[in-house]
């Protein structure tokens, strides 16, 4: 993997140490794997800017992940977390022993994104892209038919487990490559790791179908 020293479009550094709480910290509970944010940048976020553009060198070149780094991720597409050694080097997540849920999650998110990539010059992370709003602009880009998406966006929908939702959602992803139709991948990890509870599935479940369906209302004549 490239070691990036750049700098986002807030100036500062993926390199620069964030202040932590020291230990017994008022108002702070105790730090556990599934807990802590991870201390490293997700992979994605190595090389796009907050504002969604490719991160660049002094030279004004911009820095994009390597192909050989997108096809390790594209191994781990219908592969447990954990299964492929070479994915390891791109995990972020803390485990102390035990795969936590959230690992399951990045590494999911990390297979989709390496599909999503592959082959395209622009970004396809997204921040604040949901997963709804990145199927919604596909479908009014009139490049695929509109009552086939709504049946795989369904499809998805209903997913009760997360191993059909990951399956499902390549498909989804390898339509949004075609299109050229970014998303947010920290939303999606997010997603993908709320989607083993039932409340928060229906939760997700219902800010994609707000994203997806939402309707602007029609110029009154």
């Amino acid at each position: 993997m490239t070691d990036l020293v750049t700098s986002d479009s807030t100036g500062t550094s993926e390199n620069t140490p964030r202040p932590t709480p020291g230990p017994g910290a008022a108002g702070t509970r105790a730090e556990t794997p599934e807990n802590t944010p991870a201390r490293t940048p997700r992979y994605w976020n190595r090389y796009v800017t907050a504002g969604g553009t490719w991160r660049v060198r002094s030279t004004g070149q911009p820095i994009e992940p390597p192909g050989e780094d997108l096809a390790a991720l594209r191994s781990g597409l219908g592969r447990p977390a954990g299964d492929v050694f070479s994915l390891w080097a791109f995990y972020t997540t803390p485990c102390d022993g035990h795969l936590p849920p959230r690992l399951e999650a990045e590494h999911a998110a990390l297979a989709l994104y390496g599909l999503h990539q592959q082959s395209r010059r622009d970004p396809m992370h997204r921040p604040h892209v949901g997963l709804g709003t990145a199927l919604a602009h596909l479908r009014n880009s009139g490049r695929f038919g509109a009552e086939a998406l709504d049946r795989r966006v369904d499809a998805a929908a209903n997913a009760t487990s997360v191993s059909s939702l990951r399956h499902r959602l390549r498909g989804l992803v390898t339509q949004l490559r075609t299109g050229g139709q970014p998303l947010d991948y920290d939303m999606l990890l997010e997603d993908l790791h709320d989607w083993r509870l039932p409340d928060r599935r229906r939760r997700v479940r219902r800010r994609w179908g707000l994203e997806y369906y939402a309707r602007k209302p029609e110029p009154l004549s």
